[in-house]
């Protein structure tokens, strides 16, 4: 794929650049409370805005129903895009209409205009191939050149990352490029040991992932929500954790695979419960309590590791030369519980390994417990493509910026 240094390279003063970003940020009211995903397009914007463009930044933002929703606009985003660059960044209030035609004429060369919630329009999503191509035409009358930078969509097959590309020259931003190249340390040519670490809730959105990654890593490490299958999964009584039953039977057979293939599987020794889900707005005392894994009470939920397993996974991450790590260990919004996920990412800056922060709650979770972001190897943008990335799989934004 050509990259934005080839765009350069040809010149883009007076041209109009869309950028597909991904200003995806989390919002408390009109609040962002973790601005890592605008500073991550940050390169990207600035250097086309020296070097002469108009540029346009476009994204979506949370899951509007197809149509305009006050609570999911770009406005914030935007907002603090102009705080980052230190300039003023025009606001249009719509995706394709008035507002988005008259941003964008009215730019001069080096300034930037941020487009409303791409959401709004029901044919950014849309599954009907017509439908998506009709608002990526709409889009395409906006610029001259597409760059695409929204490395945490480009696993999704919407108009403005699979179907728009195809319509302009397009080249991917620095963003992408990185990304790109951090996650082929993770596939080919390997630095072992490689270890793996897995939360989150679900154990059913990890699936794909460990099925690839028995082939690949020598050591994987579960925790969170999902921890609780698998420990259910060996016999264990897990009171009333979250527990995905129905998973039961493809995590039995992933063990019997892991042991089969000498892949360590490293599961919780101790957790961390409570009787019920925690406050996380008032931050209450929740009662914890901590309890061998193979010994949870009834009616206690597990809620994070505990301190001998993150001492074991400590030990487990101290010899790896590579670590990609995706979802929390515990509900660390919480402070009771959210030593275990401190543990992981005090691990990794304590690590010599190349560490993956894989995005989404991971890399939220790296900046609330306050650390450095430098101390990690590389902090994805996007836990969603990096995950169907290491499964293997083709990613529509991907495909779409090769030639």
């Amino acid at each position: 794929m050509k990259t934005i240094d080839e765009l350069l390279a040809e010149g883009v003063a007076g041209k109009r650049v869309f950028v597909r970003a991904d200003l995806n940020v989390p919002l408390d009211g009109t609040t962002i409370t973790d601005d890592g995903r605008i500073r991550a397009v940050l390169p990207t914007v600035a250097k086309l805005a020296e070097a002469g463009a108009r540029v346009v930044v476009a994204s979506h933002l949370g899951r509007p129903k197809g149509a305009p929703d006050p609570a999911f606009s770009l406005a914030p985003a935007a907002a603090r895009l102009g705080e980052l660059l230190g300039a003023d960044v025009a606001f249009a209030t719509d995706t394709v209409g008035a507002s988005a035609r008259a941003a964008v004429a009215g730019l001069a060369d080096g300034r930037v205009a941020v487009i409303e919630n791409l959401r709004f329009n029901a044919g950014e999503t849309s599954k009907d191939d017509a439908e998506r191509g009709a608002f990526a035409d709409q889009l395409a009358e906006l610029a001259d050149v597409y760059v695409g930078d929204g490395f945490g969509a480009v696993h999704r097959k919407h108009a403005s990352v699979f179907d728009l590309p195809a319509r302009l020259p397009h080249y991917a931003g620095y963003l992408i490029a990185t990304e790109v190249g951090v996650l082929k340390k993770l596939t080919t040519d390997v630095q072992r040991p490689y270890a793996v670490v897995l939360g989150g809730a679900k154990v059913s959105d990890k699936l794909g992932v460990i099925d690839h990654l028995l082939e690949r890593a020598d050591r994987i490490l579960i925790g969170g929500g999902m921890a609780y299958t698998f420990l259910k999964a060996k016999g264990y009584e897990v009171g009333s954790s979250l527990l995905q039953e129905d998973q039961i039977p493809a995590v039995q057979e992933y063990l019997r695979r892991a042991e089969e293939k000498g892949v360590e599987f490293v599961l919780p020794v101790d957790v961390v419960v409570a009787p019920a889900f925690p406050d996380l707005k008032s931050k209450a005392p929740a009662h914890p309590a901590t309890v061998a894994a193979d010994a949870m009470p009834e009616g206690q939920m597990g809620l994070d590791n505990g301190p001998e397993t993150n001492k074991l996974y400590a030990s487990k991450l101290a010899d790896a030369a590579t670590v990609f790590w995706n979802g929390p260990m515990g509900v660390f919004e919480h402070p009771d519980f959210a030593d275990g996920t401190r543990a992981v990412a005090q691990a990794l800056v304590d690590s010599p390994a190349f560490s993956v922060v894989g995005g989404g709650d991971s890399a939220a979770a790296v900046r609330i417990l306050g650390f450095d972001e430098n101390a990690f190897g590389h902090i994805s943008t996007g836990g969603g493509a990096s995950l169907e990335y290491l499964e293997g799989k083709t990613l529509p934004g991907l495909a779409a910026l090769e030639d």
